[in-house]
């Protein structure tokens, strides 16, 4: 990733913003990614996985360059309807500071809204998103990472299968000439460690 909010480094949840859910417990997501050399490294690997119910963890691999970042999120409130949540985003292996983010959801029927402030270097980046579930199977999406290297984007997410979803996207860059950019995602999810059963109230 060469941009200074590394636009493509984010746990896994809209276009290129992070969002304030966090991965379930025990679920492993592994993701291909390919997007133009402008948004970020042009073809990545991503493993999300949910350590807690509360704390994730998501390692980028770049395969051209090959460099690699690492992102957490921990879920400060997480609830059916209102969330926040707090990590850092972008620590790679060629010295790039992590990058602090705090931000909150709202969740209402079919619809999302998301809000939030990634820190990066001394500026604070405004961060915007939602997204409406068309069906069970089609997510569509849009989000805005603000400043001149980020950019505006709209996407959907298909569901191919409970496990398989894939996210294409156009990225619009935030300067004048507003150049769009491909974008696309495939990400297989698999249960690594199941979830203790509630135990019976005597």
């Amino acid at each position: 990733m060469l941009l200074p909010a590394l636009a493509g480094a984010t746990t896994k949840g809209l276009n290129q913003i992070v969002t304030p859910d966090i991965q379930p417990f025990g679920q492993l997501s592994i993701s291909y990614q390919m997007q133009q050399a402008n948004i970020g490294n042009p073809y990545q690997i991503q493993y999300e996985y949910g350590i807690t119910p509360r704390f994730e963890a998501a390692v980028f691999q770049g395969l051209d360059p090959g460099i690699q970042y690492l992102a957490t999120e921990y879920g400060i409130i997480q609830n059916p309807n209102w969330l926040l949540s707090t990590g850092f985003l972008g620590w790679s292996s060629r010295g790039d500071a992590p990058q602090p983010f705090l931000e909150g959801g709202w969740n209402k029927g079919n619809g999302k809204l998301i809000a939030g402030l990634q820190r990066v270097g001394r500026a604070n980046l405004g961060i915007l998103g939602g997204a409406y579930q068309a069906n069970a199977r089609l997510l569509l999406q849009a989000d805005y990472l603000g400043g001149r290297g980020n950019f505006t984007t709209l996407g959907f997410t298909y569901s191919v299968t409970p496990n398989l979803t894939i996210n294409p996207a156009l990225y619009m860059d935030n300067t004048s000439a507003h150049k769009l950019f491909p974008y696309v995602v495939a990400s297989w999810t698999i249960t690594v460690v199941k979830p203790p059963k509630p135990q019976r109230q005597s």
